[in-house]
């Protein structure tokens, strides 16, 4: 617990989100509480923590990659100089062509300025000769995956050493609204910013936000094959350590248990076995629940009637990559009163708001 009753901001959650704009803060000098209990379920913790410049179907560009993906490797190169530990994994996304015509399609693509950053190479012949990858494919540059649960915890201990860190679950009950301030527990803050995935979509302050969950089960597997690249398409392969790798992910918009499901073994060991042609044993399978929203775009910004209570969440399957970036973002509004980005500003939900206090 913090040993001053007088700070600058409580973060609520110290998932991807609660970590990045906490640090942001403190860069800027400010006192923080972080309140966080450890669930060891939360989607941060299950999450794969791929980040990935070209994504989906058709191979584009993801959401504001030139803005988000400098910006990314920098802020957890330097957290892990302040944190002593290892934990961004920069590792070149391969992934196969699905025929000749899309294999010609990049080879014109990967020279030009807007995509030119983020390729290696183009292959046109198989690189992995237990790939189904006929046509060869394309080596990505700024990508890799985050290890999760140890950026996690070691952020957790910087917090501690700081006397940063409420290690108790947050009870809403005990948030006291002041005239300009908030206090919990005793302790006085300017603010209070929920950073706590699915956990704000329960509560009255933030439960009008059109949050849309996303289940995803993840496989770790043994097998005795290498691989020097992250394997992607359909399905993800992440090489770790000793012959293990790390596959994944499916989505269910439906279920919202974090058990796994043979359906989503089964589904993710299909899309597998047509990318690769290999001998494995699965040791785990874990699922988590995405804090994902209607638009597919964060939650920034204050509530539409308390200027002391905001909202960073939101950041659905690419918080790795968005997380920096609009913890960043967030802060200069907060700090400097900086426009947010309309696309992630919760002010395009207000008519949400009034909608349901209508009565």
């Amino acid at each position: 617990m913090h040993k001053s009753s007088e700070i600058d901001y409580i973060i609520v959650g110290q998932g991807l989100a609660g970590s990045a704009l906490s640090y942001q803060l403190i860069k800027e000098g400010k006192q923080v509480l972080v309140v966080d209990d450890g669930n060891p379920h939360t989607s941060s913790k299950i999450a794969a923590g791929l980040y990935n410049p070209v994504t989906g179907r058709k191979m584009v560009k993801t959401w504001k990659a030139d803005q988000l993906f400098p910006n990314l490797i920098t802020f957890y190169q330097e957290l892990e100089q302040i944190l002593s530990a290892r934990f961004l994994i920069e590792l070149p996304i391969y992934r196969p062509f699905v025929s000749l015509e899309e294999q010609n399609e990049w080879m014109g693509k990967s020279s030009a300025s807007e995509y030119a950053p983020y390729v290696k190479q183009v292959h046109c012949k198989s690189v992995y000769p237990f790939a189904n990858d006929p046509f060869g494919g394309i080596e990505l540059l700024q990508s890799g995956y985050l290890d999760i649960p140890v950026f996690l915890a070691s952020y957790r201990h910087y917090l501690q050493n700081r006397d940063s860190l409420d290690a108790s679950r947050f009870d809403i009950n005990e948030l006291v609204l002041g005239k300009g301030s908030v206090t919990y527990r005793g302790v006085r803050s300017r603010r209070i910013i929920f950073c706590d995935g699915l956990s704000s979509a329960k509560h009255k302050y933030f439960q009008w936000l059109p949050f849309s969950p996303v289940k995803g089960e993840v496989l770790r597997i043994k097998a005795n094959f290498e691989l020097k690249n992250i394997l992607n398409r359909g399905v993800f392969v992440v090489p770790l350590e000793n012959g293990l790798f790390r596959v994944g992910s499916n989505y269910d918009n439906h279920d919202r248990t974090l058990v796994p499901t043979e359906k989503a073994r089964m589904e993710i060991e299909g899309r597998l076995n047509e990318l690769a042609k290999i001998k494995y044993e699965i040791v785990e399978q874990v699922a988590g629940i995405r804090p994902a929203t209607r638009d597919r775009r964060p939650f920034l910004g204050l509530h539409p009637e308390y200027e002391t209570i905001g909202v960073f969440n939101g950041l659905g399957t690419k918080g790795v990559s968005l997380a920096p970036y609009f913890a960043s973002h967030f802060v200069r509004f907060l700090e400097y009163g900086e426009e947010l980005h309309p696309e992630v500003n919760i002010n395009r939900y207000f008519s949400l708001y009034y909608d349901s206090h209508k009565n």
